[in-house]
């Protein structure tokens, strides 16, 4: 089979609804994972990701947020980055009804200890429901305060079993997962071969030594093929999309 053609393309000349087609997923069920790094590598700037995007790629950001049943992050990252509540602008929700979905996706936080405050805006504010993902194993003295204002999940031993967590997110109906990291969750879902997608934004900075990779934690047993999707370019930024799938199809 014929190499496909990689899409190239300025996104400021693509519409809203361009973007939005071009990041339609191909199957029912996909979970993609959005990261942000710099041109050496590193994920973080100062500790947090935040630095290193910009108005450029925030756009896609909330295109994809847009596009999700779920969005899907680490507690580390929640805590770090300061997630409050999921909301979504007007434009986005109205596209969201559009297309036949609840205005705003579901919020999915995973912790291996429960280490949150229940009381924080993130669950007490939420638009729908969140859910906590944790492991089967923590105590309920950890576990219950959560039970008031979120979903629990509760899989795997000592750690969150991140094939199991899929599998109950997509029997509540949630399809089409987002990740947002961070850099171990994302680890953990290579490892466990659940990642279908990468979505990266290569942010025109050095940062230097120090700063983690996107992916941290224990090594996959083998490396995971992608193919190149598109490429579009914002104020020096290269927004790249990557599909599992052998690069030679």
């Amino acid at each position: 089979m014929a190499v496909a053609e990689v899409v190239f393309r300025k996104l400021d000349e693509l519409t809203d609804d361009e973007v939005y087609a071009a990041y339609a997923p191909p199957e029912p069920d996909w979970l993609r994972v959005n990261f942000v790094a710099s041109a050496d590598g590193a994920a973080t700037l100062e500790g947090l990701s935040g630095p290193l995007s910009g108005a450029e790629d925030k756009r896609v950001f909330k295109v994809l947020r847009a596009r999700c049943d779920v969005l899907l992050a680490g507690s580390g990252t929640v805590r770090a980055e300061g997630y409050g509540p999921l909301v979504l602008s007007a434009e986005r929700m109205a596209w969201r009804r559009s297309q036949g979905l609840p205005e705003v996706p579901v919020m999915a936080i995973a912790t291996r200890t429960a280490s949150l405050d229940p009381a924080s805006g993130i669950f007490t504010e939420a638009p729908r429901r969140p859910i906590l993902i944790c492991p089967a194993d923590l105590p309920d003295s950890r576990v219950e305060p959560f039970r008031e204002v979120a979903d629990v999940v509760a899989v795997g031993t000592g750690a969150v079993d991140y094939a199991a967590a899929v599998a109950a997110l997509r029997e509540r109906g949630l399809r089409q997962i987002l990740c947002e990291g961070g850099p171990h969750v994302f680890g953990d879902l290579i490892a466990a071969g659940l990642a279908d997608e990468l979505d990266v934004t290569i942010s025109p900075k050095l940062v230097g030594a120090g700063p983690m990779r996107i992916a941290e934690g224990a090594p996959a047993e083998e490396a995971t093929p992608l193919r190149l999707r598109h490429v579009l370019e914002a104020g020096g930024n290269l927004i790249l999309r990557y599909v599992r799938g052998s690069s030679d199809e």
